[in-house]
This record gives structure tokens, sequence and C-alpha cells, in this order.
């Protein structure tokens, strides 16, 4: 096995691309076993993909994009300032409450990070605020959209965990409110230090706030109806995920009526390559963690951990601590697939909650975007601002300790994460 980890570890570092990094070294397991058929690493590409709960993925992804054809971003960027305009930071504060109304119809932190910061960094950089400021906002900001419902984390968490997607999707809504609180503090004391000033000088009046829900309210009642929709027991995930494309496409139809067929063809064309990359990455991954399993490793960093404590929270701490070193170097849905076999039933053995550590685990997953030397929504968002790493490391530094007090906070005090699950669908422990 330390071939295999090392392999996969030299591929990523001579920039191959990730899923080819996971199949390849995951392969060379197979050529130094010679008891071993040879028909097995073909298997378990198509097997991996052959989960019927996985047709959330594609489907929500295609949801997504539609989404943010129907012209609801503009909408959901009208309330985010009428919210949040004349808190201090001003564009700052107005994005990271963008990013908390669009994680419904996202569902990925890059895609977020690359649109706000298309939208709103030019802005941003007119009314003064550095570059590494903006680029970390703009960044960690998105840390809330894989948490809100539906978000892709969570699917491909609960269906290689087999773990409650409808629990899931709940859990994540106070703890991306606590974020969101968290990173608006962050901003806000920076920004009373620089002088960064609100958006809007005025309290909007009444109408205006009315009209500016009204606006968003396709987006906003979007995660209610997955969550009634599960609870009551009408949808499956993955008929969740069909029922989600037809609400994006009347959205765009009917209430909104900006879904053309060039915005059809659009989310289309992105769907089928968003999608390709997801479920190659799975098929891939079927071959490299079949190697762990045979080799034993869960059980091995089992023992090792247990033999440092056995309480359940420390060891919820050593797992976030391997996270977010992880997540430097890679992706945080490659994470996901790899590491929940290895640490779930590790933390269930001591007599944590799936859905507690799953929300924990996926926010840790997440924060590897964000970090150098790797990070994807860093990358994205620095190279559009044209803001030097150096400079986005520095700044984004209250924004690591914000989320990071969060996520503290989060391992300790589990019933933050499962009041909303217990709420809507019952206790279930």
């Amino acid at each position: 096995m330390l071939i295999v980890v090392c392999s996969f570890a030299i591929f990523l570092l001579l920039g191959m691309p990730v899923a080819f990094a996971i199949g390849i070294s995951g392969a060379l397991f197979f050529a130094q076993q010679s008891g071993l058929p040879a028909t097995i690493p073909i298997q378990l590409t198509i097997s991996q993909t052959q989960n019927f709960a996985l047709l959330a993925v594609p489907l929500f992804i295609l949801a997504g994009n539609f989404m943010n054809k129907t012209g609801i971003t503009e909408q959901l960027l009208n309330l985010a300032s009428v919210l949040a305009g004349r808190m201090k930071g001003g564009l700052a504060q107005v994005s990271i409450v963008l990013s908390t109304l669009m994680g419904g119809v996202s569902g990925s932190c890059i895609a977020d990070a690359a649109m706000q910061t298309r939208m709103l960094g030019p802005e941003m950089l007119k009314r003064g605020f550095s570059k590494g400021f903006a680029a970390g906002v703009l960044s960690f900001g998105s840390l809330m959209t894989p948490i809100v419902p539906p978000g892709i984390g969570f699917i491909l968490y609960g269906t290689v965990g087999q773990v409650s997607i409808g629990r899931l999707f709940a859990a994540g809504i106070l703890p991306a409110l606590m974020l969101w609180a968290a990173l608006a503090v962050a901003i806000s004391l920076t920004a009373r230090k620089r002088g960064y000033e609100p958006e809007r000088k005025v309290r909007p009046p009444l109408k205006e706030i009315g009209v500016a829900i009204w606006g968003g309210i396709w987006a906003i009642l979007f995660p209610v109806i997955l969550l009634l929709g599960l609870r009551v027991g009408i949808f499956t995930p993955s008929e969740i995920g069909a029922f989600a494309v037809v609400y994006a496409v009347f959205v765009g139809l009917f209430a909104y009526r900006k879904l053309t067929i060039a915005g059809f063809k659009e989310a289309l064309n992105g769907s089928l390559v968003d999608v390709g990359a997801v479920m190659f990455l799975l098929a891939m991954s079927g071959i490299f963690g079949y190697g762990i399993v045979f080799e034993r490793l869960p059980e091995a960093i089992s023992t090792s951990m247990l033999g440092l404590t056995d309480n359940a929270d420390l060891v919820m701490m050593l797992i976030v601590g391997f996270v977010l070193a992880a997540g430097c170097f890679v992706d945080g849905s490659v994470l996901i697939i790899m590491l929940t076999p290895i640490f779930l039933p590790l933390v269930v053995a001591l007599g944590a909650d799936p859905v507690h550590f799953g929300l924990v685990f996926i926010i840790a997953a997440t924060i590897g975007n964000f970090t150098p030397p790797v990070g994807a929504a860093m990358f994205t968002v620095c190279s559009i601002l044209k803001c030097p790493i150096g400079d986005y490391t520095r700044e984004s530094l209250p924004f690591l300790v914000a989320v990071s007090a969060v996520t503290l906070l989060l391992i300790f005090v589990p019933e933050l994460v499962l009041v909303v699950p217990d709420w809507i669908f019952g206790k279930d422990r």
C-alpha cells in the first residue's frame, strides 16, 4: 500500500488530474498482487457507479445549472443587498449572504466562488477593498454552499456511508447560518479597522424588503420543498433530484421567464462536463478504495487513533485535523469519497452520530478548497482577481479562524447539528 500512496502523491505533484492519479495508483496495487484476478479493477469501476442513490448527483448538478440560467442569481443578489447592505463591509457582507442563499441553487462551492467573483469582485476592488481581502471573502464565503440543501457533498457522503441524505440536508441549515454569522463578524471587524463603508447608507423601506423577498422566493422555497418532500415520503433522494430539475425548468420558463433555448443548451453542456468529472472520479475511487480495505487500513488508523484517546469528540478533532491537512493537497470531493469508509465506522463505534460527524467532516473537507497549495476555489478566485496567493493567504486568516471556531463548537455541541433533523424527521438514536 505504501507504493500506492507514494505514487498517488507523486502523480498529484506532477500535475496529473486527480481522477487519473487515483485510478492509476489504485491499479498499481493490483499489479503487485499476484493472487488477485486482473478483472477486479474493471468490475470495481463499473460497480462503483451502479448505486441507485447516485442518480441524485447528476440530477442536482443539472438542476443547479438550470437555476443559474433562470435569472434567479440577480434576484438573490438584490435580496442579499437589502438584507446586509447596511452592515460594515458593504459588498463583502452582501457576498456571504448571497452565498448562503445560493447554497440551494448551485450546490458547489467552486461554482459559487467563481460566479460571485465575476459578479462582485471588480465592484469590491472599485470600492477600495484590497485584492487579498476581496479574494478571501469571495472564497471562504462559498463554504456555506455545500451544506445548504442540496449540497453534493452530502449526497456523496450519504451514499458512500449509507447515511440518511434527508437528515444530512436538514443538519446543514443551522451550521450554515452559524458560519455566515462568524464570517460576518470577521468581515465587520476588518472593515471597521480599514474603513470599508456599508453598501447602503440608510435602512431600506419595508416595501423594498418585501419586493426583494418576493423576487427571491423561488430560491428560498427550493430547499424547503426538498426537505418537506423527503420528510413526508413523497420523494426518495434520487426522485427529488428529478423533481429539482423540473422545478428549475418551471422557475426559468414560467416564474422568471428567462430560461432561453441558448441557456438551456449551455446548462446541458455544463452539466455533461460536471457530471462526467464527478462520476469518473467515483469510478476510479472504487479501484483505490479496494486496496485500502484489502490492506485493512481503516483498522490500522482506528487502532492508532484509539491508542491516543477513545473520546469521540477528541477523535473527531484528530480526524478534522487530518482532513484539513489532506485538504491542502486533495480536492474535498475526493476526500469525502476516500475517507468516509475509513473514519465513519470508527466514530460510530465510539458512539458519535453519523449525521453529526458527516456535517463536521464535510466542512473540514470543503475548507481545503480555500487553502494553499492546491485549493480549487482559492485558485479560481485569485486567477479572476489576479490576486497573489501570498496576499490571499495572509488576509484570509481571520476567516479561517472564524470558520475553525464554528467547527470546534459543532464538534463539542452536536445538538447544534442534530436539532433541525430531529425536529423534522424525529430522533434517530
